[in-house]
Protein backbone atom coordinates (compact mmCIF):
# COMPACT_ATOMS: atom_id res chain seq x y z
CA UNK A 1 0.00 0.00 0.00
CA UNK A 2 1.50 3.39 -0.89
CA UNK A 3 1.98 6.02 1.87
CA UNK A 4 0.56 9.23 1.82
CA UNK A 5 3.34 11.52 2.50
CA UNK A 6 2.74 14.13 5.10
CA UNK A 7 0.67 17.28 4.41
CA UNK A 8 2.48 19.12 6.63
CA UNK A 9 6.00 19.13 4.97
CA UNK A 10 7.07 22.57 4.83
CA UNK A 11 10.21 24.26 4.62
CA UNK A 12 10.82 26.08 7.98
CA UNK A 13 11.24 29.28 5.40
CA UNK A 14 7.59 29.17 5.13
CA UNK A 15 5.86 29.22 7.80
CA UNK A 16 6.77 31.14 10.89
CA UNK A 17 7.52 29.18 14.16
CA UNK A 18 4.44 30.96 16.02
CA UNK A 19 2.10 29.79 13.23
CA UNK A 20 3.91 26.32 13.38
CA UNK A 21 3.50 26.45 16.86
CA UNK A 22 -0.58 27.12 16.74
CA UNK A 23 -0.69 24.67 14.06
CA UNK A 24 0.59 21.43 16.39
CA UNK A 25 -1.81 23.21 18.92
CA UNK A 26 -4.67 22.97 16.70
CA UNK A 27 -4.11 19.21 16.17
CA UNK A 28 -3.46 17.94 19.48
CA UNK A 29 -6.09 20.33 21.61
CA UNK A 30 -8.74 20.44 18.71
CA UNK A 31 -7.87 16.92 16.09
CA UNK A 32 -7.02 15.04 19.69
CA UNK A 33 -3.75 13.88 17.63
CA UNK A 34 -1.20 12.05 18.97
CA UNK A 35 2.44 13.65 19.30
CA UNK A 36 3.67 10.77 16.74
CA UNK A 37 0.45 11.58 14.53
CA UNK A 38 0.99 15.41 14.72
CA UNK A 39 5.07 14.93 14.10
CA UNK A 40 3.61 12.96 10.51
CA UNK A 41 1.10 15.35 9.82
CA UNK A 42 3.69 18.25 9.83
CA UNK A 43 6.80 16.53 8.69
CA UNK A 44 8.78 17.06 11.88
CA UNK A 45 10.53 15.22 14.76
CA UNK A 46 8.59 14.33 17.70
CA UNK A 47 10.13 16.15 19.71
CA UNK A 48 9.87 19.42 18.06
CA UNK A 49 6.15 18.49 17.85
CA UNK A 50 6.15 17.86 21.60
CA UNK A 51 8.05 21.73 22.06
CA UNK A 52 5.59 23.30 19.86
CA UNK A 53 2.73 21.95 21.76
CA UNK A 54 4.18 23.76 24.63
CA UNK A 55 5.41 26.73 23.35
CA UNK A 56 1.60 27.73 21.97
CA UNK A 57 0.73 26.93 25.68
CA UNK A 58 3.04 28.51 26.92
CA UNK A 59 2.60 31.68 24.88
CA UNK A 60 -1.34 31.84 25.22
CA UNK A 61 -1.90 30.75 21.32
CA UNK A 62 -4.30 28.17 22.17
CA UNK A 63 -7.95 28.27 24.66
CA UNK A 64 -9.54 25.48 26.12
CA UNK A 65 -13.24 25.34 27.72
CA UNK A 66 -14.65 22.66 29.48
CA UNK A 67 -18.92 22.53 28.44
CA UNK A 68 -19.00 19.37 31.00
CA UNK A 69 -20.15 20.68 34.44
CA UNK A 70 -17.55 18.85 37.01
CA UNK A 71 -19.61 17.60 39.75
CA UNK A 72 -17.23 18.15 42.66
CA UNK A 73 -17.09 22.04 41.01
CA UNK A 74 -20.96 21.60 41.61
CA UNK A 75 -20.87 20.53 45.18
CA UNK A 76 -18.23 23.36 45.97
CA UNK A 77 -20.81 26.03 44.35
CA UNK A 78 -23.65 24.55 46.16
CA UNK A 79 -21.60 24.62 49.39
CA UNK A 80 -20.43 28.31 48.93
CA UNK A 81 -24.07 28.91 48.39
CA UNK A 82 -25.71 27.60 51.51
CA UNK A 83 -22.47 28.55 53.90
CA UNK A 84 -21.76 32.20 52.59
CA UNK A 85 -25.56 33.08 51.26
CA UNK A 86 -24.23 34.27 47.71
CA UNK A 87 -26.81 34.33 44.89
CA UNK A 88 -24.89 32.95 42.48
CA UNK A 89 -21.27 30.77 42.89
CA UNK A 90 -18.70 29.12 39.93
CA UNK A 91 -16.25 27.27 40.83
CA UNK A 92 -13.38 26.08 37.93
CA UNK A 93 -11.03 22.61 38.29
CA UNK A 94 -8.13 23.20 39.71
CA UNK A 95 -4.60 23.19 38.04
CA UNK A 96 -2.42 21.81 40.89
CA UNK A 97 -0.11 23.63 43.26
CA UNK A 98 2.65 26.05 41.72
CA UNK A 99 0.48 27.45 38.87
CA UNK A 100 -1.04 31.03 38.69
CA UNK A 101 -4.56 30.02 39.49
CA UNK A 102 -5.51 32.94 37.35
CA UNK A 103 -4.39 31.02 34.40
CA UNK A 104 -7.45 28.08 34.92
CA UNK A 105 -9.86 30.54 36.44
CA UNK A 106 -9.90 33.13 33.50
CA UNK A 107 -10.80 30.71 30.56
CA UNK A 108 -13.64 29.61 33.40
CA UNK A 109 -15.15 32.76 33.91
CA UNK A 110 -14.87 34.32 29.92
CA UNK A 111 -18.34 31.84 28.33
CA UNK A 112 -20.18 33.26 32.45
CA UNK A 113 -19.59 36.86 31.30
CA UNK A 114 -20.45 36.37 27.31
CA UNK A 115 -23.20 34.85 28.68
CA UNK A 116 -24.74 37.86 30.51
CA UNK A 117 -23.63 40.24 27.93
CA UNK A 118 -25.67 38.56 25.46
CA UNK A 119 -29.07 39.09 27.22
CA UNK A 120 -31.21 41.23 25.52
CA UNK A 121 -32.43 43.28 28.15
CA UNK A 122 -30.02 46.60 28.24
CA UNK A 123 -28.05 46.79 31.14
CA UNK A 124 -25.41 48.73 33.09
CA UNK A 125 -22.75 46.89 34.05
CA UNK A 126 -20.15 48.75 36.75
CA UNK A 127 -16.15 46.93 36.04
CA UNK A 128 -13.61 47.32 38.72
CA UNK A 129 -9.74 47.20 37.32
CA UNK A 130 -6.97 45.11 38.07
CA UNK A 131 -4.85 42.61 36.98
CA UNK A 132 -7.46 39.51 37.07
CA UNK A 133 -10.22 41.33 34.78
CA UNK A 134 -7.57 42.05 32.60
CA UNK A 135 -6.51 38.42 32.45
CA UNK A 136 -10.05 37.77 32.36
CA UNK A 137 -11.21 39.99 29.41
CA UNK A 138 -8.10 38.54 27.18
CA UNK A 139 -9.85 35.43 27.16
CA UNK A 140 -13.31 36.94 26.48
CA UNK A 141 -14.95 35.95 23.06
CA UNK A 142 -16.44 39.05 20.79
CA UNK A 143 -20.54 39.22 21.21
CA UNK A 144 -23.14 41.36 20.51
CA UNK A 145 -23.42 43.45 23.91
CA UNK A 146 -24.37 46.72 21.72
CA UNK A 147 -27.54 47.75 24.02
CA UNK A 148 -25.93 47.62 27.28
CA UNK A 149 -23.15 50.14 28.98
CA UNK A 150 -20.27 49.84 30.54
CA UNK A 151 -19.00 52.32 33.09
CA UNK A 152 -15.94 52.71 35.45
CA UNK A 153 -16.29 52.06 39.23
CA UNK A 154 -12.27 53.68 40.09
CA UNK A 155 -10.17 55.95 38.16
CA UNK A 156 -7.54 55.07 35.86
CA UNK A 157 -4.96 57.44 36.04
CA UNK A 158 -1.78 56.09 38.23
CA UNK A 159 -0.16 58.12 40.96
CA UNK A 160 2.72 59.53 38.26
CA UNK A 161 0.18 60.44 35.92
CA UNK A 162 0.36 57.63 33.45
CA UNK A 163 -2.90 55.58 32.56
CA UNK A 164 -3.56 52.80 34.63
CA UNK A 165 -1.71 49.87 32.69
CA UNK A 166 -4.71 47.55 34.04
CA UNK A 167 -7.68 49.62 33.56
CA UNK A 168 -9.72 46.88 31.91
CA UNK A 169 -13.30 48.99 30.27
CA UNK A 170 -11.99 49.69 27.30
CA UNK A 171 -10.77 46.27 26.62
CA UNK A 172 -14.45 44.75 27.61
CA UNK A 173 -15.98 47.44 25.65
CA UNK A 174 -13.66 46.23 22.38
CA UNK A 175 -15.16 42.91 23.33
CA UNK A 176 -19.22 42.94 23.36
CA UNK A 177 -19.46 46.74 21.33
CA UNK A 178 -20.70 48.82 23.90
CA UNK A 179 -20.68 52.40 24.95
CA UNK A 180 -18.28 52.67 27.89
CA UNK A 181 -17.86 55.34 30.70
CA UNK A 182 -14.28 55.16 31.78
CA UNK A 183 -13.42 57.65 35.07
CA UNK A 184 -10.98 59.43 33.91
CA UNK A 185 -9.41 60.55 36.97
CA UNK A 186 -6.76 59.46 39.47
CA UNK A 187 -7.67 56.42 41.52
CA UNK A 188 -7.11 58.73 44.82
CA UNK A 189 -6.75 62.14 45.48
CA UNK A 190 -3.85 64.02 47.64
CA UNK A 191 -6.19 65.87 49.88
CA UNK A 192 -9.85 66.92 50.38
CA UNK A 193 -9.54 69.56 48.31
CA UNK A 194 -8.65 67.39 45.45
CA UNK A 195 -11.24 65.16 46.03
CA UNK A 196 -14.26 67.61 45.71
CA UNK A 197 -12.92 68.56 42.50
CA UNK A 198 -12.57 65.00 40.75
CA UNK A 199 -15.55 64.39 41.80
CA UNK A 200 -17.71 68.17 40.83
CA UNK A 201 -15.97 67.42 37.25
CA UNK A 202 -19.51 66.74 35.16
CA UNK A 203 -17.96 63.43 33.53
CA UNK A 204 -16.43 62.02 36.46
CA UNK A 205 -20.10 62.92 38.64
CA UNK A 206 -22.24 61.70 35.75
CA UNK A 207 -19.90 58.40 35.56
CA UNK A 208 -20.21 58.12 39.63
CA UNK A 209 -24.31 58.27 39.36
CA UNK A 210 -24.29 56.02 36.78
CA UNK A 211 -21.77 53.46 38.42
CA UNK A 212 -24.40 53.34 41.58
CA UNK A 213 -27.01 52.69 39.69
CA UNK A 214 -25.42 49.59 37.78
CA UNK A 215 -27.51 46.56 37.38
CA UNK A 216 -24.14 44.41 38.44
CA UNK A 217 -20.77 45.49 38.95
CA UNK A 218 -17.94 42.69 37.75
CA UNK A 219 -15.20 43.26 40.48
CA UNK A 220 -11.63 41.61 41.03
CA UNK A 221 -9.95 41.87 45.09
CA UNK A 222 -6.71 43.12 46.30
CA UNK A 223 -4.83 41.62 49.08
CA UNK A 224 -3.05 43.45 51.68
CA UNK A 225 -0.10 41.72 51.54
CA UNK A 226 3.56 42.69 50.93
CA UNK A 227 2.25 41.97 47.55
CA UNK A 228 -0.76 44.17 47.61
CA UNK A 229 -1.67 45.73 44.34
CA UNK A 230 -2.30 49.15 45.77
CA UNK A 231 1.31 49.33 47.33
CA UNK A 232 3.04 47.53 43.92
CA UNK A 233 1.33 50.02 41.78
CA UNK A 234 2.51 52.72 43.73
CA UNK A 235 -1.05 53.88 44.61
CA UNK A 236 -0.14 53.77 48.84
CA UNK A 237 3.53 53.96 50.31
CA UNK A 238 5.04 51.56 51.99
CA UNK A 239 3.95 53.83 55.40
CA UNK A 240 0.61 53.84 54.01
CA UNK A 241 0.19 49.86 53.57
CA UNK A 242 1.50 49.27 56.91
CA UNK A 243 -0.59 51.88 58.81
CA UNK A 244 -3.94 50.10 56.77
CA UNK A 245 -2.56 46.31 58.24
CA UNK A 246 -2.39 47.79 61.79
CA UNK A 247 -5.95 49.15 61.52
CA UNK A 248 -7.04 46.05 60.44
CA UNK A 249 -7.17 46.48 56.85
CA UNK A 250 -7.15 42.41 54.89
CA UNK A 251 -8.41 43.38 51.38
CA UNK A 252 -9.66 45.86 49.10
CA UNK A 253 -11.71 46.11 46.04
CA UNK A 254 -11.65 49.03 44.13
CA UNK A 255 -9.70 50.70 46.49
CA UNK A 256 -11.59 50.13 49.37
CA UNK A 257 -9.67 49.02 52.47
CA UNK A 258 -11.79 46.55 54.54
CA UNK A 259 -10.88 44.50 57.74
CA UNK A 260 -11.51 40.94 58.60
CA UNK A 261 -15.13 40.96 58.80
CA UNK A 262 -15.49 42.69 55.63
CA UNK A 263 -15.99 46.34 57.57
CA UNK A 264 -14.61 49.25 55.40
CA UNK A 265 -12.16 51.00 57.43
CA UNK A 266 -12.68 54.27 58.31
CA UNK A 267 -9.42 55.60 57.32
CA UNK A 268 -7.81 58.41 55.26
CA UNK A 269 -7.34 56.59 52.10
CA UNK A 270 -10.56 55.23 52.07
CA UNK A 271 -11.38 58.91 52.12
CA UNK A 272 -9.66 59.92 49.52
CA UNK A 273 -10.66 56.90 46.96
CA UNK A 274 -12.30 59.14 43.83
CA UNK A 275 -14.24 55.88 42.68
CA UNK A 276 -17.50 54.50 43.65
CA UNK A 277 -18.07 52.01 46.87
CA UNK A 278 -19.38 48.81 46.36
CA UNK A 279 -22.18 47.33 46.87
CA UNK A 280 -24.06 50.34 46.33
CA UNK A 281 -27.66 50.09 47.15
CA UNK A 282 -28.93 46.93 46.07
CA UNK A 283 -26.88 46.12 43.41
CA UNK A 284 -25.10 42.60 42.82
CA UNK A 285 -21.58 42.16 43.16
CA UNK A 286 -19.56 39.48 40.97
CA UNK A 287 -16.37 38.76 42.36
CA UNK A 288 -13.15 36.96 40.36
CA UNK A 289 -10.47 35.62 42.69
CA UNK A 290 -8.61 32.75 43.69
CA UNK A 291 -5.40 31.46 45.26
CA UNK A 292 -3.85 32.23 48.80
CA UNK A 293 -3.04 35.28 48.38
CA UNK A 294 -6.56 35.85 48.13
CA UNK A 295 -7.72 34.01 50.48
CA UNK A 296 -8.15 36.38 53.59
CA UNK A 297 -9.67 39.17 51.47
CA UNK A 298 -11.84 36.69 49.76
CA UNK A 299 -12.69 35.41 52.96
CA UNK A 300 -13.47 38.59 54.91
CA UNK A 301 -15.47 39.84 52.07
CA UNK A 302 -17.89 36.66 52.31
CA UNK A 303 -18.01 37.48 55.74
CA UNK A 304 -19.39 41.38 55.54
CA UNK A 305 -21.89 40.21 52.31
CA UNK A 306 -19.64 43.08 50.31
CA UNK A 307 -19.99 40.19 47.24
CA UNK A 308 -23.36 38.15 45.69
CA UNK A 309 -21.16 36.16 43.47
CA UNK A 310 -18.08 34.71 43.44
CA UNK A 311 -15.85 33.29 40.85
CA UNK A 312 -13.14 30.89 42.27
CA UNK A 313 -11.21 27.94 42.06
CA UNK A 314 -11.75 24.27 43.79
CA UNK A 315 -8.50 24.69 46.17
CA UNK A 316 -10.03 28.19 47.16
CA UNK A 317 -13.44 27.00 47.62
CA UNK A 318 -12.69 24.13 49.71
CA UNK A 319 -10.58 26.37 51.92
CA UNK A 320 -13.19 29.29 52.18
CA UNK A 321 -15.55 26.50 53.39
CA UNK A 322 -13.30 25.03 55.12
CA UNK A 323 -12.39 28.05 57.87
Amino acid sequence: MMQAKPKGNVDDTDISPRDLAARAAWLSFVGGLTQDQIAQELGISRQRAQRLVARASSEGLIRVRIEHPIAECLELERALKARFGLTSAWVSPGLGAGVDPLQGLAPFVAPVLERLFSSDEPKVFALGTGRTLKTVVDQLRAVDGSRHKLVSLIGNVAPDSSASFYEVIMRFAEKIQARHYPMSVPVAARDDVELNLYRSLPHVAASRELAKSADLAIVGIGQMGDDAPLYVDGFLTADELTALRASGGVGEICGHIFDAEGRYLDHPVNDRMVGVRVPEGDMPVYCIGAGASKLAALSAALRGGLIDGLFTDEWTAKALISQ
